[in-house]
């Protein structure tokens, strides 16, 4: 068996968990494939030595992606390095709003596919994910609009527009393997750092 200490056999569980749900769908994946992609006897119940059940290894999977997105909402809006331009910003926290969506594009994949099955518990993580992102990046053009370097008469609707179409990159490849136009992602983040600076008028 495939079990060492109890946080890695736990953390395991989560990790095969989410990858099974976000290929099979989460009604099409059993306790017993869970742990048998674990590498653990499928009748032994090691599951339920960690978990109550199986939507309570997902709620826990969603609780880790929700902090994870904490920390790296707050690292994209960080008071930027000394010098740093406008369109260089723009860039850095782009770039961290794919970072998030990608590095958990198997818990996204699972939320959009599976959100009228439970809605409570993908509310929640929509507000960690995407409107914890659009909250922040509110933020941080009304502050850019307070010293001066960029115009925005309405800084929540602008970063939701920005923000929407960064997203849908990110989303719409997870979803079906394809990127808006087919762009490689470098071309369409240059891109968009080009509108976002125009839209905003940065200085």
């Amino acid at each position: 068996m495939a079990r060492s200490t109890p946080g890695v056999t736990r953390q395991r569980l989560i990790d095969e968990a989410v990858r099974l749900f976000s290929t099979r769908g989460y009604a099409a994946t059993s306790v017993a494939d869970i742990q048998a992609a674990c590498g653990l006897t499928t009748g032994s119940g090691a599951l339920y030595k960690h978990f109550p059940s199986k939507r309570a290894l997902l709620e826990e999977a969603v609780r880790q992606n929700l902090e994870t997105i904490a920390e790296r909402a707050a690292a994209a809006t960080a008071q930027p390095p000394a010098g740093e331009g406008g369109r260089v910003a723009l860039e850095r926290m782009a770039r961290v709003v794919w970072d998030v969506l990608e590095s958990d594009s198997a818990l996204v994949r699972i939320m959009l596919r599976e959100y009228d099955a439970f809605p409570e518990l993908f509310e929640r993580m929509w507000q960690g994910v995407l409107a914890g992102v659009y909250q922040q990046g509110a933020m941080w053009i009304a502050a850019q609009k307070e010293l001066g370097t960029v115009e925005a008469d309405d800084p929540e609707a602008t970063a939701a527009v920005l923000l929407a179409s960064l997203t849908y990159y990110p989303i719409l490849r997870t979803m079906i393997g394809h990127t808006p136009g087919d762009l490689a992602p470098e071309r369409f983040l240059a891109t968009w750092v080009e509108h976002a600076a125009a839209t905003l008028k940065l200085r």
